[in-house]
Formats: C-alpha cells, sequence, structure tokens
C-alpha cells in the first residue's frame, strides 16, 4: 500500500487543487502516453480505457487532444493484462535477455484520438521530436515501436490499420471483430486473436435457428463496427429464412445529442412489436447500459442475444432489475486460465504508479468512489471525468477493494490480450535468432510481419496460429445470464465450434438448458404443420405466411414447408393436407373378384356344355342327327373351337402379363374363325343339298371343298394375328386415369389390328349368315340353317354392342366387358347349332331314324319338285304373246298305259309328259339324304 498511499497524499498535498477550472487537456506527448515502460523493444498498445472523449464548449474548435469521460474498468483490465504479460515474458527466458518496453494510449472510443497516437507510432526512433518522416522508401526506415496491440473496436482497428499499414507495422487486436478485417488487401498488417464476425453471427442464426425464432429485432451502433455486424448477420439470416423485423441504429458516440431520443424509439419499437421476443444487439457497453436502463422502465421482457462486446460484461449484469429485461444469451470469446493475471491483480496495490496513469485514475476512483455500494460504485466510476476527478480528490482516503477487479474480469478479453502479446513476442523471437535485437535497428516492422504470419502460440495445451486472413479461429462461449442466490451470473452453457458449425454441451444440464430456450416464441406467423405450406402475404418478409393445406397429391413433412412436394403421380397419391404420399393400389380382374368367379362359373359351364353335348354325339353316332349335322368330325372341330374360345377367357382374368395379352386376343380370334368357317362349311352343304337350282347347285359345288375352305377361312386369320402380334404386338400398361388406383390392363397394340381380326370374323359369319338364310325353309325336322341364321344373329347383335360399351369403359372391368361379349356370342352359336340337335337324340328319339327322316324329306321333295315345275311353267307362260291355256286336267291318251299326260301351250307343239312314279319321291329322297 506504500506507493498507493503515497500517491494520494501527492495528489492531496503537493499538488495545487483545481477547483473549477479545467485541467489543461495535454501539454506535451509525453502527457498523452496512457501507460509505459522501457525496453530493447517496445510494443504499442492501443485500448478505449475511456468510453468518450469530451468535447470543447469554445468556439470555434481547435485541433486540441481533449480529456475523456467514462473509465472502462474491462478494458482497464486488457491494459494491466498487456503490461502482465509483458513482465511475465522479461521474466523468463523465451526472448534470452532482450526486454520488450510498452507504450500504451487511451483512444477513448475515438478514431481521432487512436489516429494521434498511432502517428507517434509511426515518429522515427530516438527522435526527440516525435517527427513523422516522409519516404517513398520505409523498408529500413525504424519507428518508435515494432508492433502495436489494439485496437478495442473495429471502427478504430480500420482506421489505425489503414495508418500503420504505411510502414507495414503489425497490429495485433484481441477484439476487433469486423469481417472487412480478413481482407489483407486493404488491411495487410493486421491480425487478431479472435474470429471475425462472420463465424460469430452465423452461430447467432444457428442459435436462432434451433430455437425456432424466425422473427427478431437488431439494434446496433451506427458506426463500422455495427454497420458490418449488422450485414454480415443480415446475409446469414437470409440464408436461414430468419426475417428481420426492424433494425435500430443508435448513434456511436454518447456525446451525440440525439442518442437518449435514439433510444428511446428503439424501446418504443421494441414494446410495439409484441410478436418480436428476440433481440440481437450489437453494440458496445455503455451502449447496452443506457439501453438497458430505458428497457426496465418501460418492463420490456424479451430475450436478449448478445455479441461478443458485452456477452460477459459484469458492469451490465450488475444492473438493478436487470432480471426483469427477460432472458441474456450470448457469444463470448473462449476463455482460458487467467489464473496467473489473478495473481497479478491482487498484488496490484504495490506496483508503483508514476509510469500507469490508468492506474492512478483508478486509485482516484476508487477515492471519489469509495462510500458507495458495488452498483453505484461501478457507476460512480464510470461517470467520472478526469477533470472531474482532480476536482474531488481531496479529503477522500483509499479504500482498496481487492476483489473488484476480479470481479470485472471478462476472461475471453484477457485471455485475447495475453495471445496478442505473445505472439508478437514469438515472432521478434524468430527475428532474433542471429541478430543482436538489443539494438532497436537490428529488424524492421514489416520484417517481424512476416515471421508473425507463420507464429504458433500454445495455449492450454493447443496450437494455436494465425490464418491467411490473420484471424485466430478460436471457438465461442455460449453464456447464459442466470440468476443465482439473487444475484445475476454470467455462465458458460455451450461451446460453439466455429469450423464444425456445431454446438458442444458439457453435460445434459446444459443441454437442458439450452432447449429450454425453445419455450419463447418468436415468429411473425404460426408454425406450418405437416401437411401444410407456407403462403406468403401481402408482408414483405417471408416470414410472414399463411399456413394452406397441401393440395391433393402433394405432402409436406416438416414443419414451416415453402411448398409442397409433389408425389410421383404415376405410382403415389396423397389426400389433402397429407405429410406422406400413400402407393396407389394396382387394380386388376383378380380371380378373387366376385364378376370375376361369375364369369369364370359361366366360361366353366360353357366347357361341361361341350363335354355334354360331345359325349351325347358320340354315343349317337349312327343317328341321323348326328349325320345330318356333318359327321362327328366335323362336330368335334366346332366343339373343340369352342372349348378354345372359352378357354380364352381365362387369359383375361387376373394380372395381365406379356404372354396374355398376346395370347388371349389371338386364341380368341383363330378359335371364332375356325368355329365360323366350319359352320359356313355345313351351310353351304346344306344349301347344297336342298337346291333346286341348277345355277346355285353348280355355283355351290364348285365353292364347296371343305378342307381348302375351312384351312384358307382360319389362315387368313392365322396371318392376320402373326402380323399384328410381329409388328404391333400387345403390351402391359399402366393406366393412371383413376387418381388412387393404377390398373393394370393390356394395351392391344394396334386397335387397327384389333379391329381387322374382329372384322374378319364379321366377314365370315356374314357370309354364313347369307347361305343360313337361302336355306331356312328346310324340312321341320331338320332346319339347322334357321337355327345357324339365329347364331349368327346373336353374334352380330353382341358384337355390336360390345364396340360402343368397350369404347366408354374403362378400369379393371374393360377385359370383363370383352369376357360377357365372347361368353354370349359363343353361347349363341354353340345353343343355337347343337342344343336342338341334342333335344331331338334325347327327347324326340322317334324322329331320329332313318324311317321318319326318308318320310321328312321325302315330303319336302315332293313339294320342292313340284313349286319347281309350276314355278317352270309360269315362267314359260310369261314369255308367250297370249295366255297359256291347260285342260283343267291332265287326262291320258287311250292307248297310253303309262298315263302319259299332254300339256300344251297356245303358240307351242304339243308337249308330252310323263307322271311321275310313285317311288320316284322316295328316291329323291334316298338322294338328298345321301348327299347330306
Amino acid at each position: 500500500m506504500f506507493y498507493v498511499t503515497a500517491l494520494l497524499w501527492d495528489l492531496q498535498q503537493n499538488k495545487p487543487q483545481p477547483v473549477k477550472q479545467t485541467r489543461a487537456p495535454c501539454e506535451n506527448t509525453d502527457d498523452f502516453v496512457g501507460a509505459s515502460s522501457p525496453g530493447d523493444i517496445v510494443i504499442g498498445g492501443l485500448f478505449a480505457v475511456h468510453s468518450e472523449m469530451l468535447r470543447p464548449e469554445e468556439y470555434p474548435i481547435k485541433p486540441v487532444i481533449q480529456n475523456c469521460a467514462g473509465f472502462e474498468i474491462q478494458i482497464f483490465l486488457q491494459t494491466l493484462a498487456m503490461i502482465h504479460a509483458i513482465e511475465t515474458i522479461n521474466n523468463s527466458t523465451l526472448l534470452s535477455g532482450v526486454t520488450l518496453g510498452y507504450e500504451i494510449y487511451d483512444t477513448c472510443a475515438e478514431v481521432t484520438k487512436a489516429m494521434a497516437s498511432a502517428l507517434r507510432f509511426l515518429s522515427k526512433f530516438n527522435s526527440s521530436e516525435d517527427v513523422v518522416e516522409f519516404r517513398c522508401n520505409y523498408s529500413d526506415y525504424i519507428p518508435r515501436i515494432k508492433a502495436v496491440v489494439g485496437a478495442s473496436y473495429s471502427e478504430v482497428s480500420m482506421a489505425v490499420s489503414r495508418l500503420l499499414a504505411l510502414q507495414l507495422i503489425p497490429q495485433v487486436s484481441p477484439a476487433s471483430s469486423a469481417e472487412i478485417l480478413s481482407d489483407k488487401i486493404r488491411f495487410p498488417s493486421f491480425f487478431r486473436t479472435i474470429p471475425s464476425d462472420f463465424h460469430q453471427t452465423r452461430a447467432m442464426t444457428h442459435l436462432i435457428c434451433e430455437s425456432g425464432w424466425n422473427w427478431i429485432g437488431v439494434i446496433a451502433t451506427d458506426d463500422d463496427n455495427g454497420r458490418f455486424a449488422l450485414e454480415s448477420f443480415g446475409v446469414q439470416a437470409m440464408a436461414n429464412n430468419v426475417c428481420i423485423a426492424f433494425k435500430e441504429m443508435l448513434p456511436a458516440y454518447l456525446s451525440d445529442n440525439t442518442f437518449h431520443a435514439k433510444v428511446d424509439r428503439a424501446i418504443e419499437k421494441i414494446v410495439k412489436e409484441t410478436r418480436v421476443n428476440v433481440i440481437v444487439v450489437f453494440m458496445r457497453q455503455f451502449h447496452v447500459l443506457k439501453l438497458f436502463k430505458k428497457a426496465t422502465e418501460r418492463n420490456v421482457n424479451k430475450i436478449w442475444i448478445a455479441s461478443d462486446n458485452w456477452a460477459a460484461a459484469v458492469k451490465i449484469s450488475t444492473i438493478p432489475n436487470i432480471r426483469q429485461l427477460g432472458t441474456i444469451v450470448g457469444f463470448g470469446f473462449k476463455s482460458g486460465d487467467i489464473s496467473t493475471f489473478q495473481d497479478f491483480l491482487r498484488k496490484l496495490h504495490e506496483k508503483r504508479t508514476d509510469n500507469n496513469k490508468f492506474l492512478q485514475e483508478y486509485i482516484m476512483l476508487l477515492s471519489v468512489c469509495a462510500h458507495l455500494e458495488y452498483h453505484d460504485f461501478q457507476m460512480c466510476i464510470a461517470n467520472q471525468s478526469q477533470d472531474d476527478l482532480l476536482q474531488n480528490v481531496e479529503n477522500n482516503h483509499l479504500i482498496w477493494r481487492d476483489d473488484f477487479l476480479n470481479a470485472n474480469i471478462e476472461p475471453g478479453f484477457i485471455r485475447n490480450t495475453i495471445l496478442a502479446v505473445y505472439a508478437i513476442a514469438h515472432a521478434i523471437k524468430g527475428q532474433c535468432k542471429d541478430r543482436n535485437c538489443k539494438d532497436p535497428s537490428a529488424f524492421t516492422p514489416w520484417e517481424l510481419l512476416e515471421e508473425l504470419k507463420k507464429v504458433t502460440v500454445i495455449d492450454d495445451g493447443k496450437e494455436i496460429k494465425f490464418d491467411p486472413n490473420g484471424d485466430m479461429r478460436t471457438s465461442y462461449d455460449v453464456l447464459l445470464w442466470k440468476e443465482i442466490d439473487g444475484h445475476m451470473e454470467i455462465t458458460t452453457m455451450a461451446e460453439y465450434d466455429p469450423e464444425k458449425g456445431d454446438f458442444i454441451f458439457e453435460d445434459e444440464e446444459k443441454k437442458k438448458e439450452f432447449l429450454d430456450l425453445k419455450k419463447v416464441q418468436s415468429t411473425c406467423s404460426q408454425h406450418c404443420r405437416p401437411g401444410q405450406m407456407k403462403k406468403v402475404t401481402e408482408s414483405p418478409h417471408t416470414c410472414c405466411y399463411e399456413c394452406v393445406h397441401c393440395p391433393e397429391n402433394h405432402y409436406s413433412n416438416q414443419t414451416d414447408m415453402d411448398y409442397c412436394y409433389r408425389c410421383n403421380n404415376k405410382t403415389y397419391w396423397a389426400p389433402i393436407n397429407s405429410t406422406t404420399c400413400y402407393r396407389k393400389t394396382i387394380h386388376f380382374l383378380a380371380w378373387s373378384d366376385w364378376f370375376a368367379i361369375f364369369l369364370l362359373l359361366l366360361s366353366a359351364f360353357g366347357v361341361v356344355l361341350i363335354l355334354s353335348i360331345s359325349v351325347i354325339f358320340t354315343k349317337n353316332l349312327n343317328t341321323p342327327v348326328v349325320k345330318a349335322s356333318g359327321g362327328l368330325t366335323v362336330c368335334y372341330i366346332i366343339l373343340f373351337s369352342h372349348f378354345l374360345i372359352f378357354l380364352s377367357t381365362v387369359f383375361f382374368i387376373d394380372e395381365p402379363t406379356e404372354f396374355k395379352c398376346k395370347t388371349r386376343q389371338a386364341l380368341f380370334g383363330v378359335s371364332f374363325a375356325l368355329c365360323i368357317s366350319c359352320i359356313l362349311i355345313k351351310s353351304l352343304k346344306i344349301l347344297l343339298a336342298f337346291s333346286f337350282d341348277p345355277k346355285l347347285q353348280n355355283f355351290l359345288k364348285c365353292l364347296y371343298k371343305p378342307v381348302p375352305t375351312v384351312v384358307t377361312c382360319t389362315g387368313i386369320q392365322v396371318i392376320i394375328c402373326t402380323f399384328w402380334l410381329i409388328f404391333r404386338t400387345p403390351f402391359v400398361k399402366q393406366n393412371f386415369s383413376i387418381p388412387r388406383a393404377i390398373i393394370l390392363e393390356c394395351n392391344e397394340g394396334s386397335i387397327v389390328a384389333f379391329g381387322i381380326m374382329l372384322g374378319y370374323i364379321a366377314a365370315l359369319a356374314f357370309i354364313c349368315f347369307i347361305f343360313a338364310f337361302k336355306g331356312r325353309k328346310l324340312p321341320e325336322n331338320y332346319n339347322e340353317a334357321k337355327f345357324i341364321t339365329f347364331g349368327m344373329l346373336i353374334y352380330f347383335i353382341a358384337w355390336i354392342v360390345f364396340i360402343p360399351v368397350y369404347a366408354t369403359t374403362f378400369g379393371k372391368y374393360l377385359p370383363a366387358v370383352e369376357i360377357i361379349v365372347v361368353l354370349i356370342s359363343n353361347y349363341g352359336i354353340l345353343c343355337c347349332t347343337f342344343l336342338p340337335k341334342c333335344y331331338i337324340i334325347i327327347y324326340k328319339q322317334e324322329t331320329n331314324t332313318k324311317s321318319a327322316f326318308l318320310k321328312m324329306i321325302s315330303t319336302y321333295s315332293s313339294k320342292s319338285a313340284g313349286s319347281v315345275a309350276v314355278s317352270q311353267i309360269s315362267l314359260d307362260s310369261k314369255s308367250s304373246s297370249s295366255r297359256a291355256t291347260v285342260s283343267d286336267s291332265c287326262k291320258p291318251e287311250k292307248n297310253s298305259v303309262n298315263g302319259n299326260c299332254h300339256f300344251q301351250v297356245p303358240g307351242q307343239r304339243l308337249i308330252k309328259g310323263k307322271v311321275l312314279p310313285k317311288n320316284t319321291a322316295r328316291t329323291m329322297a334316298r338322294k338328298r339324304l345321301s348327299s347330306i
């Protein structure tokens, strides 16, 4: 305490007391230095120990360096950290006998004062007048200092770095985080022991996204640091769909007359925007103090996201009623082991103060504010100007507060300041390997700059070095302010790794604290649930939207989807407001379908009917009815074709395959062509047997070639189907016309070929119908042509109805339509062809005898012969010039034994004829029967 007591005595007794007069700001350049110590190599320091520079009241304003106000304990501690690091290095073997000195200047958070300090750094070494020489080449120029630690704020660092770049003097900042300072073209000699704001703003955005917030406010200082931070954050926010509801810029300097009005406006904006519950603050500590005092008066309760400038600020955390403001979470620079610095602070009262004006001022502040409690004491220190101290120092005695400085330590800044000094020291060591660094001209600053780029510093057992941008990419501490035992404590909640972009938690309790942040909602609109999508409203912000349901065949499976995904409409579907797509049901006429079962039963019954007819015909092989049907061979062929037609229906049922699609139409078409061809031959044979027209008989005899005709007619259909299967073969097709189903069906490949096949069968059926129609007046018990005519009519009606029904039907029952038509036409022809004969065979056995048939045909032949004679006479009479006359009766001549009749036609010679014998009809009947 000796040096501190002596200082107070000197201040109280020996110096005049400047009551009610303003102390001269600066009498000479040495007064301008805040703290200094000699050494072989001198390092400069720039720290904003005061928060503002006093403005002169006189007019006009003169270019005079003014005194400052607002003593910043935290930055004062950074100056002590620099001094501690230099003293530690000097007491170690790191530089092998070379001592480091320092000159630390107060920038007062002002660019102008910082540049004045930088000018002195640029002055020539050992120049008594602090002359800065103007040169074209500074390669061999030896300035006053070799490197600079600082400045505290990015705006000041930008200005100073441009000035120091003239001589490429290395500048290492422990606090300036503006992203632009990574640009080595504009700031070639700037380094920092912290990451750039790019990583900080990305970490903030990551925190915001993890917590489910997207509607936030931002408050920043209207200076380079605030603007660049806001710009960087805006880019990160936009990339992560976070919207900034409002941006408020506060004046950078407290002396600005509009400062308080803009703070009030910012508070009004915060209160007005009720949906904004998260505020990001890029400001200096003294700005945050003013803002929070106003916020507590208005009972504002939000989540405040703190930038690295104030995230660990003890003097803000001790504001009365700070807990009323809500939750404060921020990003501070990674802390390290600073126990040696804490020991340094405990012995600080033993230090001499004659070379450290900052320490002198702190001691005077302790004296002036000694009577106040902790927070008021802190406010008292911050609000005293240098002039006030000189006026109020009288009658005060020192009360040294050992715990005060330790309580106000912000570990991240202290660690970064010590790292900056050690980085410079390691670079000096590299330069001093082969040089006598006792001589200040042993190396130049630009040579030290090149060495600094290669430096590696050991911190907590880890190697740290500068990246190509001059940044040390250390991690961040995620700090949470929480009340413990009635006091606000700044605790570490997590660690953020800028390289990986991840939050790292020590334990589950810390992770729970992080997750609890999600309980606070800060969104412009409610979150859209899965199954919904965002519909942007008239607001310019994308975060303000309405939630609408996903339309049909669309889905969303996450919250707050900008759009709904479209399902693959061919294979999937989705209802309205769906969270997933569902696979479409595959439909086809399955075996288990009741309608398919019904059709199969009909086909099976048809097969049974065919077998029954075959049995009946086989047992009655030698009966006239079977013989008159063309014989057993023809009947078997027709029945076999009917069987194949019934069999073809099986290929229309169950899941379609390539084989089924190709087989079913070809089998049906060839079978039907064979059936109709055989029936056509039967029709020709019957017509030939019972026709009495000679010309027609001659034509039918030429046409009636059974085997060639059947082979030709069926072969043509085989050729048609073969060409169809080769060139436009049917294939399996997926029909997507039904929204929620896939219909598997056979595509016929060529509708034209399908039509030609059906048309050819229709042509055969039509020819058969004509021949059968000609023979419709056959004997009563043998009128097969009439039934063939009925069968062909049924066929025509079925297929005529089929065409429009088939064209307008879709779905799995489309094959059933064709099956029905095939069954109707097949049953019609089968029944009309064989059932009447089976009826005669079973129930009319007396008519199924040879004598009955001969009698029936004899009667028919007699009638037919008479009608032919009469028809001939009628034709002859019509051709005569006068009406023909005949006798009322045919009278036999007297001498005629045979009973010859004489017919006389007028204008013609007498025609003699013979009366037909009685057995003539029977003989003709036999011939007709044998021809059949």
